[in-house]
């Protein structure tokens, strides 16, 4: 009973936190800044997704913009097709800030639940394989969904697609701290997934594929496991970034934001939810920092990636996970001595 009051106490905490970020934000910042924000909070759910099937199984995936695109283009036409009559019809009987946030989780789920299939699709073959050719498979089938996406001109095809307003309904959600309340809930699963009795299996396929099996653990279901729910968090990861900037190319899920990802990942520490948490907030802002430097910019973007492996070349840090006990022993060990 007190385990439940105290969750209860946590989530309402949560709540009037993330209703304070929403009321004071928008009155500090402009547009771009917090335009930035929901940037970083979609990298850091993509990262930390990844790290599912990177860190955590072992797997070599550099395809996962792919997934994020499935995501956003589902979202984005379930909100486009359905959602704009459906939301029209419920601000007749609501206030439509409450109407709009009954509605966002629907599009989320979509994106993330049409992105797992895929997944799952990619996953079944291509999860046979270890290693190099691994990684060429997800490229090639993360390049193939684009490819189409690009081609389906109900979602815009080459013209992308635009969440304007339809319906006298505006489409596009940038309420920060339902943004945010939606990635600290995903990676708060993920890290319930991986740290659980059950996500042994996932480390164990990890160390010694050879030894999980000779163990009894069915490795190919146990990748395609990990591989079909960081395709899941990643479409709503898509879905986010779709409502959030409302307009989705399919330029922004080339197998360059793939190697953006997995370049998150790496940095962050393999094996670590939240130093790729950190690596991935980042080397998002890094960029919109440095842009005071010109056409120097992305030169000191690079040097500082570079820096960070020769320096750190575990990751930000390594397999461990960023806890309040680890900062204390870090800040004693660096106190000087009486």
């Amino acid at each position: 009973m007190k385990r439940a009051a105290r969750g209860a106490v946590v989530l309402a905490a949560a709540v009037v936190v993330l209703g304070l970020v929403d009321a004071v934000l928008p009155r500090l910042l402009n547009t771009y800044y917090l335009t930035i924000l929901a940037r970083i909070a979609v990298a850091v759910l993509a990262a930390v997704s990844l790290q599912l099937v990177n860190g955590f199984t072992g797997q070599f995936s550099i395809g996962h913009a792919g997934f994020m695109a499935v995501g956003a283009y589902t979202g984005a036409a379930l909100s486009v097709y359905t959602g704009a009559p459906l939301l029209a019809a419920l601000q007749q009987f609501m206030p439509a800030a409450l109407a709009r946030a009954l509605y966002f989780p629907f599009p989320l789920l979509a994106g993330g639940i049409a992105a797992s299939f895929a997944g799952l699709l990619v996953g079944i073959p291509a999860l046979r394989l270890r290693g190099d050719y691994l990684a060429i498979a997800t490229l090639g089938f993360g390049e193939i969904i684009r490819i189409a996406i690009l081609n389906i001109d109900a979602v815009g095809g080459a013209r992308g697609f635009s969440l304007s307003v339809q319906s006298g309904v505006e489409l596009r959600y940038e309420s920060l701290g339902a943004i945010a309340g939606v990635v600290a809930l995903s990676v708060a699963v993920i890290a319930r997934l991986v740290y659980s009795a059950g996500g042994l299996a996932f480390r164990a396929v990890r160390e010694d594929e050879t030894a999980a099996e000779a163990m009894g653990i069915a490795t190919t279901r146990v990748k395609s496991e990990a591989f079909a729910v960081a395709s899941f968090f990643a479409g709503v990861a898509g879905a986010l970034f779709a409502h959030a900037e409302g307009y989705v190319h399919t330029n922004s899920f080339t197998f360059v934001r793939s190697f953006e990802i997995m370049a998150f990942v790496v940095l962050g520490g393999l094996g670590s939810l939240t130093g790729a948490a950190l690596a991935a907030a980042v080397l998002t802002a890094a960029p919109e920092l440095l842009r005071g430097f010109g056409e120097w910019r992305m030169v000191l973007y690079s040097l500082l990636i570079i820096t960070t492996m020769l320096v750190r070349p575990q990751g930000l840090l390594g397999s461990r996970e960023l806890s309040l006990a680890l900062l204390r022993r870090a800040l004693a060990r660096r106190a000087p001595g009486p």
